[in-house]
């Protein structure tokens, strides 16, 4: 009787794997299972809510299409909240329990550096369409960090060009900076302004994020006369720090980087307010190229809205993933990180992109002016 019990409990264990195994591989044959790891809530939703539009949109039309090696794409999207630790916990849920073969996400650059340990530990690639911080694909040795990848420039080159625009464009031979102490995203751009400008810095104010007040800094900066001022922040705070300086009669050009991109920065500063402000971007609706001008009008087929840059940095990133399982031939994480690793004139709708050895995009660079609270395209410059 025991033999004959111990005989049908293993039939039956096997029979209850094979049956895991069979309805596992069915799932598999028929879509691949994609990580979207983005702040949905919080303080920085409209930044995630807008990447994951474009993300939906390009994968919409991909399974319209006959999906990636005759396999539909399947999104599992989790809410990150806006949170480093959440975003970690994220990264281990999609890498373990979902098994997807890459993620995409998260919008900014702490919450991306905090799944950078734990893709490495799971071996699934990792893209950020918006992680600007120099430090995303390569950590604090200059080693490349293997499963890490991302579509957007860095904040050293935002830097860089915002530099260059103040002393050569606006003629600026005084600048004064007004940094989110508590932002690595402000603190890099900060800091590659700094070393590249030309001119005098005669005054460097901090504050950190959620701030509501910044009267104070901005009476200090004020009284030291600049030309410029340099804000490379988030729209949040950004908003309010242009709404109080231009009421203290602080009225010189207001310089930024892509944490700008939002709606509610018009909301925040009021239109009144937003003249004489620039930053850089990675895209602008304006632009007439054919990528964008289709782009442009499936997006307001879907949504009803005019897209942003967040939007179009999702359906490149949502594009980029099926081109590299497709190079890739199977949907496999490691082919797929060679892949993204190998991915060279890759055509969106942000600029043509190739990926460098430190995984980061060489691609195009546009600066938008908002005049009256409207923003318009100013210039594109290659890299």
């Amino acid at each position: 009787m025991k033999k004959f019990l111990s005989l049908m409990t293993t039939v039956l264990v096997g029979a209850t794997l094979f049956a895991g195994c069979k309805k596992e591989n069915s799932a598999n044959s028929n879509t691949i299972k994609i990580g979207l790891n983005y702040e949905l809530s919080g303080q920085v939703a409209t930044y995630g809510r807008s990447l994951v539009e474009g993300i939906e949109l390009a994968f919409e039309e991909i399974n319209a299409n006959g999906g990636v090696l005759d396999k539909k794409i399947e999104a599992v999207k989790m809410d990150n909240k806006s949170e480093t630790a959440e975003s970690a916990n994220i990264t281990t849920k999609l890498a373990t329990s979902e098994k997807v073969v890459m993620i995409l996400g998260a919008a900014t650059s702490g919450n991306t550096k905090a799944a950078a340990p734990l893709v490495n530990q799971y071996k699934v690639p990792m893209v950020s369409a918006s992680a600007t911080a120099d430090d995303v694909t390569v950590d604090k040795n200059g080693k490349v960090r293997e499963y890490m990848f991302k579509t957007c420039f860095s904040d050293s080159f935002q830097g860089v060009i915002m530099a260059k625009f103040a002393g050569e464009d606006l003629g600026a031979k005084k600048a004064a900076m007004l940094i989110d102490n508590s932002s690595d995203y402000s603190k890099g751009l900060a800091d590659s302004f700094k070393k590249n400008y030309t001119g005098e810095i005669v005054a460097e104010e901090a504050y950190k994020s959620e701030d509501t007040d910044f009267k104070a800094v901005l009476t200090n900066i004020k009284a030291k006369n600049p030309d410029v001022l340099f804000v490379p922040g988030y729209y949040e705070e950004v908003g309010l720090i242009i709404k109080q300086a231009r009421e203290l009669g602080l009225d010189v050009p207001v310089l930024g980087g892509d944490g700008y991109d939002s709606p509610k920065l018009i909301e925040l500063a009021g239109k009144d307010a937003l003249n004489k402000v620039y930053y850089t971007n990675h895209y602008s609706s304006q632009d007439t190229s054919e990528e964008v001008t289709k782009f442009r009008d499936a997006f307001k087929a879907k949504y009803n809205k005019e897209p942003d840059a967040f939007n179009a940095l999702g359906y490149d990133l949502g594009y980029l993933a099926a081109d590299a399982i497709k190079r890739a031939g199977k949907a496999e994480p490691e082919a797929i990180k060679e892949a993204l690793a190998a991915t060279k004139d890759f055509k969106a709708v942000t600029g043509n992109l190739s990926m460098d050895e430190k995984h980061n995009p060489v691609k195009e660079i546009t600066i938008l002016e908002v005049k009256d609270g409207a923003v318009t395209f100013l210039k594109k410059l290659e890299p």
